[in-house]
């Protein structure tokens, strides 16, 4: 083909609809206006309206009891109990979790097993069953170490054996998945500069898994600030069983459940917060920074 035949369809083709003398404007692209979403966005705001309405004019829920208990010594004392425990339960958790994923990724076949062993059996009980066993193990062991098990175990010792040894298991997969998001270079690069096995863990895998263990682990702590509350059944004085101990003096029951959820909500939402700005602060570098 000619360059005089190019010239000509390279002209022809940046032409303008119309011919090369056409005074007709370019069409412009208007998009199709998403009306179907904007109605069920309506709709959506419409009902989210009526529902808080609702419960905002509706007398039963008896806000002004509400406020009334809200600061009161009790309901903080619970509170505060409930934090401590999460803390306790999570730290522990943890420690514990990230000794059984490194068991769990040995070459040792009996530390695999044992590890293995532990996240299965404790991922396989319910966290209330376990809370249970560990509040009744006097009838299997009525002395420990010369001492009555009652005297030695309380209600609260109990309730941090019970949810910690439940956390180390989902613990011990989160830091597991997270150690092996790892690449394999990186660890190869740590060997041949002579650092050993616990100085690798410790200065170039826990750091760089810390991007895929931090989302999990924060979703792990406000499940385990939510589910601190099932120690009520043990006459562990937390949150929920604060306010129990109210409205079965006053027979307020729904105000109280709700002083209790407000108080779950607020301390959620705080966590929510920090759990966004540590995620942020790992993934600095990356795609996903934001």
């Amino acid at each position: 083909m000619s360059s005089g035949t190019l010239d000509t369809l390279a002209a022809s083709a940046a032409a303008p609809p119309g011919g090369p003398h056409s005074t007709d404007p370019v069409p412009r692209i208007v998009p199709r206006r998403p009306v179907g979403q904007w109605a069920a966005a309506t709709v959506v705001l419409l009902l989210l309206a009526l529902a808080v309405r609702s419960v905002v004019r509706n007398d039963a829920f008896q806000w002004d009891v509400v406020a009334d208990y809200f600061l009161t010594d009790a309901v903080l004392r619970g509170l505060g109990l409930t934090l401590w425990l999460t803390g306790v339960v999570m730290v522990l958790g943890f420690a514990i979790g990230t000794l059984l994923a490194v068991m769990r990724l040995s070459a040792n076949p009996v530390l695999r097993g044992v590890s293995s062993g532990y996240v299965w059996l404790f991922r396989s009980m319910p966290i209330l069953v376990q809370l249970l066993f560990w509040f009744n193990i006097g009838a299997l062991y009525p002395t420990i170490l010369g001492v009555k098990t009652v005297q030695l175990l309380g209600p609260v010792t109990i309730a941090v054996i019970g949810l910690t040894l439940h956390e180390a298991a989902y613990a011990a997969e989160v830091v597991r998945a997270g150690i092996l998001s790892v690449e394999k270079g990186q660890l190869e690069a740590a060997q041949s500069l002579g650092l050993g096995p616990w100085r690798r863990l410790r200065r170039i895998v826990l750091p760089q898994a810390m991007r895929a263990i931090v989302p999990p682990a924060g979703n792990m702590l406000i499940g385990t600030l939510k589910g601190t509350s099932i120690v009520s059944v043990i006459a562990v004085n937390d949150l929920l069983y604060a306010v129990q101990l109210i409205y079965h003096r006053t027979y307020q029951v729904i105000p109280m459940l709700l002083v209790a959820t407000l108080w779950y909500i607020a301390v959620t939402s705080v966590l929510g917060i920090g759990q966004h700005f540590v995620e942020r602060h790992y993934a600095r570098g990356t795609a996903g920074a934001r």
